[in-house]
Order: structure tokens, then sequence, then C-alpha cells
């Protein structure tokens, strides 16, 4: 998959889902309905239906966005000279802060992959893996950078955490894993 490749939605799903990016965005996930979307876009919610068939498929699309936003940061980050793993840590750290709403829709309960452009999920993440041999030990690591950035977006550390302190430990120990395989 190419991050240049057009997603395959009509110009009105286009300027729905921009609309749903908005709300999401700057209100959360709560305000995120198919009548509030309507009322944004200046219509009625059933018309909404005629493009979406349900509020699960607009999230989709979302997330599709999500996973294109995080896929290119990813690049981005690992042709950057320097460590390839405190680039993505900074990238996915960013990402995720950032778009705390967003983030939360694509990590948090079960994905339909099913609703998702077939091949987004993979291209977006297959840059954790890079630096690592073993599959596992880059699930550990997309882990970590997970476990990190939520609780941070939740505001879950102490208020004396010294988070990048945190963030420098963990690299430190991803570091030492990709050094021996």
């Amino acid at each position: 998959m190419d991050s240049s490749v057009p997603e395959l939605r009509s110009a009105r799903q286009q300027q729905i889902v921009d609309v749903a990016w908005r709300l999401l965005e700057t209100e959360g996930r709560d305000a995120l309905t198919m009548r509030r979307l309507a009322d944004e876009l200046g219509i009625k919610a059933p018309s909404l239906y005629k493009h979406f068939p349900n509020k699960q498929v607009v999230e989709a699309a979302l997330i599709d966005r999500g996973f294109l936003l995080w896929g290119n940061a990813a690049r981005e980050a690992i042709a950057h000279s320097g460590d390839p793993l405190a680039n993505l840590a900074r990238a996915y750290r960013t990402v995720a802060t950032e778009h705390p709403h967003l983030y939360r829709l694509m990590t948090d309960g079960a994905l339909d992959r099913a609703l998702l452009t077939p091949g987004v999920e993979a291209w977006s993440g297959a840059p954790l893996g890079e630096p690592f041999r073993d599959p596992e030990a880059a699930r550990a690591f997309w882990g970590f950078l997970h476990g990190m950035a939520i609780l941070a977006i939740d505001g879950r550390f102490p208020p004396d955490a010294e988070l990048d302190r945190s963030w420098d430990r963990g690299l430190a120990a991803f570091s030492a894993i990709t050094a021996n395989t």
C-alpha cells in the first residue's frame, strides 16, 4: 500500500469523513453521532445512510485515515538519521498526543478489520518491525509505545513522573534487544 493511493470513497463520502474528523478532533468520540454529522453537514440524518450504512463504517474511515497518518509519520521517522527506535517512539508519541481522540478510536476495543481498507493496518504498522528481526519483539515495542502513550494521554502518571526519562529507559531496553538479534 502506498500513502498516495486515494481512498476509495466518493466526494460526498470524503466530505462526511472530513466533518467526522473535525468533530472527533475537537470534541471527541461522543460527539461523533450520525445526527450530529448530519447537522454539521446541513442535511437530515437519513441522508447520511445513502453514503454510510452506519456509524461504525464512518469510524472505520477515520481509522483508515489514522493508519495513513501514523504510517506516513513512521516512514518519515525511519528515514531520518539517528536512532530508528528513538525516531519511531518520538513519532508515535507525537501522533498519539496530538490526536488523542483519534488515537483512542484506533486503539480502544476490538477492531473490525473487515471495515478497513485492505492492507492499511499492515502498511501502517510495518515500520515498527523494521528495527527488529523478531516479530514478537516488534509487538512488545508497540505495546511499550501504546502503554506509555495512552497512560500519558489519560493523565495516569503521577505529577512528578519524568516521562522523558521513562521513555528513554524503555527505548534503552529495546535497543538492547535489537543489538542482540
